[in-house]
């Protein structure tokens, strides 16, 4: 590989991976909590 295209690739990976850890450090911040859920949820047997 040549030099351009290592670089390339560390630069598309740290951009995937840097997303992914910011999205999930920003869920973990910020919880998302769905309207249609029920507050308790109820087991059925």
């Amino acid at each position: 590989m040549t030099t351009t295209a290592i670089v390339m690739m560390i630069i598309a990976m740290v951009t995937v991976w840097g997303g992914l850890i910011a999205a999930v450090v920003n869920l973990a911040r910020h919880p998302e909590v769905a309207e249609s859920e029920p507050d308790v949820l109820r087991v059925e047997l």
